[in-house]
């Protein structure tokens, strides 16, 4: 037990150092990370929004930022499969905590998402956002085009999300259509995975349907995602209920006949190839999880994301 330490979070003696707290115990962060909103050394920065206002059916995703830190806690910094690394062993990597909302006054949650995630992607390499619903996409990606242009979306989601939008609709339903109309993604080269919807209007997407994944291999799906975006700068936005019920549970609007989480691991594990420039993991809903099945896959999904970055930086250098 000498060697043995707690609550990493805050006692961590540097961004890229292995913690070793009991699964058990110590203080929440992701995957340990130390907790500062101090932006210096970092290239990797995990991110809360505990936001859920913008939700057409059954509340609670403002729970899901400490509901996918506690779930990571499973990933105790042995070599993380599939992956075999330490991921941050040379990605000096923070969680930045959560972005701070006045829930009394929504129409100014964009603008403080967005003005947040700018100072956050001015002064790091890579932003994983850790959500609240699907509406704060649309201010993530305002702030991701500020530094890169017009990006790719890659969207596993049981939804299109392209549902009426006016410019000032506070909708979980509708950041898509908001973000092709003003220009913030190219519809053709952006994919939709796993939806199991139909709504008016399809933008131009390519979308995957559930029926169309359950006869496709992971391999497939992930070099079809990789060949329909054609090497643009990509935002990889993920809402939990992509996922069957049976392995998401607990999110807001679930939706029979989806994906098993093994299946879209392995199609996120074949993902190396794409330039993702900031990605999300949205819609985990706790209060509707059964032993934290959802969160356990939000955790893990949200890990995948910073092991295909981990990879990305090892291969450039």
């Amino acid at each position: 037990m000498a060697k043995k330490t707690i609550d990493h979070a805050f006692m961590a003696p540097s961004l890229t150092s292995a913690a070793s707290d009991p699964t058990h115990a110590g203080v929440l962060s992701f995957m340990r990370r130390r907790y500062s909103k101090n932006l210096e050394g970092a290239s990797t920065v995990v991110w809360g929004i505990p936001f859920d206002a913008a939700t057409s059916n059954r509340p609670g995703a403002r729970f899901g930022p400490q509901a996918i830190r506690r779930a990571s806690a499973i990933f105790d910094n042995d070599p993380q499969y599939p992956f075999a690394r330490d991921l941050f062993d040379s990605m000096p990597t923070i969680d930045y905590g959560d972005c701070l909302l006045d829930y009394g006054n929504h129409w100014q949650t964009p603008e403080t998402i967005e003005q947040e995630a700018r100072k956050i992607i001015a002064n790091s390499d890579y932003l994983l956002t850790l959500g609240g619903d699907h509406f704060i996409t649309w201010p993530l990606l305002k702030a991701h085009v500020a530094k890169h242009g017009p990006l790719a979306l890659v969207q596993f989601d049981a939804h299109q999300d392209t549902w009426f939008d006016d410019g000032k609709r506070i909708d979980h339903g509708s950041f898509v259509v908001r973000a092709v109309r003003d220009g913030l993604i190219d519809p053709d080269r952006s994919i939709q995975i796993g939806i199991r919807t139909h709504a008016p209007e399809d933008c131009g997407i390519k979308i995957l349907y559930g029926y169309e994944l359950e006869d496709m291999r992971a391999a497939d799906i992930a070099s079809l995602i990789v060949r329909h975006t054609g090497g643009l700068p990509t935002y990889l936005t993920f809402d939990i209920d992509c996922l069957d019920p049976a392995f998401a549970p607990g999110t807001g609007t679930p939706v029979a006949g989806g994906p098993s989480s093994a299946k879209i691991l392995s199609v996120l594990r074949g993902l190396g190839q794409l330039d993702i420039r900031g990605s999300d993991v949205v819609e985990v809903a706790p209060a509707y999880d059964h032993a934290d099945i959802t969160a356990i896959a939000g955790a893990t999904v949200a890990m995948y994301m910073l092991g295909l970055r981990a990879e990305r930086l090892a291969r450039s250098t």
